[in-house]
């Protein structure tokens, strides 16, 4: 089985990169060339889903998280979205240990969101805050820019905690 999938995602790499460079010898405003350059860039901006890997961005003893489930939606999480998560890595005196299962609430996503003004956010990374079942942040700090949008979600004491809100 790991055979077959290693196979098909280098034959997708090789058809990609064989889209890019003919697409780049012949002339660069070409719209087939715009879209093949989107298609690589939308391949790494997907939803929060099964298995992904997060960082954890507060002080709760905890350094990476393994989604396991998303509680909204059938493709995935979102900013605001609440996970449920496994503990991969954390701190040896942390609050949380290493396999314990854990809710998140998701601060920072690759995923560009739209904004009421028409603006677009997203960031570099995948990042958590650990919640307990009633919602309330494990951790007493949070670190890195927050996106306002939590606000709608409810999840105010998050901003309280976060150093700076995007």
């Amino acid at each position: 089985m790991a055979a077959g999938f290693a196979s098909t995602s280098s034959h997708v790499g090789r058809s990609l990169l064989r889209c890019l460079s003919n697409n780049l010898s012949s002339v660069l405003g070409t719209s087939h060339g715009i879209a093949c350059c989107n298609l690589l860039s939308q391949q790494q901006r997907t939803f929060i889903q099964m298995r992904t890997v997060l960082k954890v961005v507060d002080n709760s003893g905890a350094k990476k998280v393994m989604c396991i489930q998303a509680l909204k939606g059938k493709k995935g999480a979102r900013l605001g979205d609440t996970i449920v998560a496994s503990v991969k890595e954390a701190h040896p005196n942390g609050k949380v240990k290493k396999g314990k299962v854990v809710y998140g609430v998701v601060v920072r996503a690759a995923m560009q969101r739209g904004r009421c003004d028409g603006s677009e956010v997203k960031f570099d990374d995948n990042a958590v805050v650990l919640v307990d079942k009633q919602g309330q942040p494990i951790g007493t700090r949070v670190f890195g820019p927050v996106p306002h949008e939590l606000r709608k979600k409810k999840h105010v004491k998050i901003l309280t905690l976060a150093g700076h809100i995007a």
